[in-house]
């Protein structure tokens, strides 16, 4: 939900102009010398990154999950830059743009309260149980069949995603900087394969902790450039709420049941939908964030990367809806046919009016890091899972080591080479946020379902993952594709058929594992250790390391503070201003 985030969602139809492809022509940034210059030294230290960390792969641990041994401020910043893509910062200000601060709930709801409860819950099981693979985890909770299921169902959906990222990214770079798409696709392939290949996860993760401070080097420029242009908080809040009403700035107004808005979804379908099924799908299932935790140096550092990495996504927020909400005050009919803008223009419509020469070339690279940490993280991965989990599982067994590190490194190329071709499959379609909404709730979050089944209830069934997986990826699609798209059902929007279907699929998932498992035996309870709730594994057990047992590190406060801080960000939004 890259977000995923829960990565935006706005469309209100197959042909809504809050697609990158709708990007205007005329927003061609005035880019110079300077800028280029500032973008060249960037791709060189990726580069130099991805060689620095090749010396330290000599085992499959070290190319697939950096050795475990990572410190939880490193990976923690990397887990949120892994899901801080350029199709949510493009998104989410087109979100603002069109929708106001409705965008906040993909945040504060959307993410918070999911992350928490994969450091606090889920990190203990992953971790505990030295699992490489969010599959994996499934081939000891259940059986083979719900492992290799889930296994191809991920390999699938991270080349789809990333290239979401390679075509998303094509679109910018042709409209800013005048590249044609392809050339876009292929260097940006070409930058990824070179640093994954070369370093594995650690050259991965460490350039997304990069891309984290290139990405905010970006974003603080715009907002506060922005904020100055139209008078500050009060000036912009004053200018939206003349223009669009009330609700226009507050988070909740309009959602009751019953009443119309542009999300076309009420307060109920928001927190269930997003909050619950689509949130806690994407970030507690979703291997290209969960892969950054398990490369942490030990229990404690994996628990806390998730719990670090939700206190910038609180305020991440701002970086990306106040420039939104800028451009709309900025612009009288901003995203209409009139404005000659789509919502999708709006930070290039900043970055092209607002950023001088330097500063412009730092903001076309963050735009550009973004997109890569996006696809990076998809693409290792992959690599990953289809290594680990299809490759030395199930085709070719019982090879050295360094026979699986080779393959790694030539299956990521085939990853990217694949990447490639399904960027241009995103291609067809005329709004890639709904398409890329629609793949989470296709397939995070019937993953999510049996997995929370499975480690909450002990009686559940091995056999039971299998259909429960299943049943929850075929009942999300019926719904999108057949109920939603030919107009069995009624629901407004792309967006609210989204949370509909990632509903449905939740049901369908659970429906079907407890009526599975009434029927068929459970796993023994000896090897239910560790991987059921309730129970304790030799790794779930391990000490603190020196200095883990302080009480700024304890995971529980980190996780709590969160919640916390996230609620009282909602009560300036919750009235009108």
């Amino acid at each position: 939900m890259q977000t995923p985030t829960i990565s935006p969602t706005s469309p209100t139809s197959p042909t809504s102009p809050t697609s990158p492809t709708y990007l205007a022509a005329e927003l061609r940034l005035p880019t110079n010398w300077l800028d280029y210059t500032l973008l060249g030294i960037y791709f060189v230290v990726v580069l130099g990154i991805g060689f620095a960390a090749r010396r330290s792969v000599k085992t499959t641990l070290d190319f697939f999950l950096s050795g475990r041994s990572l410190p939880a401020w490193v990976t923690g910043l990397a887990f949120i830059s892994a899901n801080l893509a350029a199709t949510e910062i493009l998104g989410m200000a087109a979100n603002s743009a069109q929708y106001g601060a409705y965008t906040v709930h993909w945040y504060w709801i959307g993410a918070i309260p999911a992350m928490v409860f994969l450091g606090l819950v889920m990190m203990p099981f992953y971790y505990g149980s030295k699992v490489r693979s969010v599959p994996e985890f499934l081939l000891l909770r259940f059986d083979k069949w719900a492992h290799l299921l889930s296994s191809i169902l991920f390999a699938f959906a991270a080349i789809l995603i990333a290239g979401v990222n390679l075509y998303a990214l094509a679109i910018v770079v042709e409209a800013l900087l005048g590249w044609p798409q392809w050339v876009a696709i292929v260097v940006a392939g070409f930058f990824v394969l070179a640093y994954i290949t070369l370093g594995g996860l650690s050259s991965a993760i460490y350039n997304e902790v990069l891309q984290f401070f290139v990405i905010l080097a970006a974003l603080i420029p715009i907002t506060v450039l922005a904020l100055k242009k139209v008078g500050g908080w009060d000036g912009l809040t004053d200018k939206l709420t003349q223009a669009h009403g009330d609700n226009f700035v507050t988070a909740w107004g309009g959602t009751g049941i019953g009443e119309a808005n542009p999300l076309g979804a009420n307060w109920l379908t928001i927190v269930l939908g997003l909050g619950f099924v689509l949130s806690f799908g994407y970030w507690t299932t979703n291997f290209a964030e969960v892969q950054r935790a398990l490369s942490a140096k030990n229990l404690s550092a994996a628990q806390r990367t998730p719990l670090i990495a939700a206190f910038p996504k609180i305020f991440i927020v701002f970086l990306v809806m106040i420039p939104g909400l800028a451009a709309a005050a900025l612009v009288p009919g901003f995203g209409t046919e009139k404005s000659g803008y789509q919502y999708n223009d709006a930070i290039p419509y900043l970055m092209e009016g607002l950023l001088p020469n330097g500063v412009l070339g730092i903001a076309v690279t963050g735009l550009l890091a973004a997109f890569m940490a996006g696809m990076a993280a998809n693409v290792s991965s992959f690599n990953t899972v289809f290594t680990t989990d299809i490759w030395a599982k199930y085709v070719v067994t019982d090879r050295e080591d360094a026979y699986y590190v080779r393959f790694g490194r030539l299956i990521t190329a085939i990853g990217v080479m694949a990447s490639i071709g399904t960027a241009f499959l995103a291609s067809s379609f005329s709004n890639i946020m709904s398409y890329l909404q629609t793949l989470f709730s296709f397939f995070n979050v019937p993953m999510f379902v049996v997995f929370i089944v499975g480690m909450f209830w002990k009686r559940a069934s091995m056999k039971s993952g299998f259909w429960g997986l299943l049943a929850g990826t075929t009942a999300a699609m019926v719904n999108y594709f057949v109920l939603y798209k030919q107009d069995i059902i009624s629901i407004p929007t792309d967006q609210g058929a989204n949370f509909v279907s990632a509903i449905a699929g939740f049901v369908a998932g659970a429906v079907v594992m407890v009526a599975v498992s009434l029927f068929t035996a459970p796993k023994p309870a000896d090897e239910l250790q560790g991987l059921v709730y309730g129970t304790r594994s030799p790794g779930m057990a391990e000490p603190p390391a020196a200095g883990d047992d302080a009480w700024y590190r304890r995971p529980a406060l980190l996780g709590w503070g969160a919640i916390v801080l996230a609620a009282a960000c909602y009560i300036p939004f919750s009235f009108s201003l």
